[in-house]
């Protein structure tokens, strides 16, 4: 197995938890951090992570998970600008290295870009996967 990362995600909805569950599967230290109790409970029985209830726009719920310490931070939270600040705190306060973020709104990630931070669009995914779909014409094997 490649280095035991410790990474701090943001958020745990649908792909927070998925995250979460996946890299705590593979063996790294993982944090969570949610501002509801009720959201870990998208958390495998596996997960053997930790989880901080709070506000990650809040230095203090930062803190709390470790954030300084973290080789990685996923900012993966439901909302664009809680995404974007909590990125960029956690880049230019706590000093994390690598920090990647979920960004609903394809327009928004030349913003991200500006302050360095890595970016995943699900909706510009998904449009480049259905294009690639349409261009290669119906499946054969239905």
């Amino acid at each position: 197995m490649s280095k035991t990362l410790f990474i701090v995600v943001v958020g745990c909805g649908r792909l927070g938890s998925l995250l979460a569950n996946g890299l705590s599967g593979q063996g790294h230290s993982v944090v969570v951090i949610d501002q509801r109790e009720e959201a870990f409970a998208e958390l495998s029985t596996e997960f053997s992570g930790f989880k901080v209830v709070g506000d990650a726009v809040e230095s203090e719920t930062l803190r709390k998970a470790r954030t300084a310490d973290a080789d990685c931070l996923i900012a993966a939270a439901e909302e664009d600008n809680v995404n974007l600040m909590v990125a960029q705190v956690a880049k230019e306060v706590f000093g994390v290295k690598r920090v990647i973020a979920r960004v609903a709104e394809p327009a928004r990630e030349l913003a991200y870009r500006q302050f360095d931070i890595e970016t995943v669009s699900p909706t510009s995914l998904a449009g480049e996967r259905v294009l690639t779909a349409l261009t290669r014409g119906p499946r054969e094997d239905r």
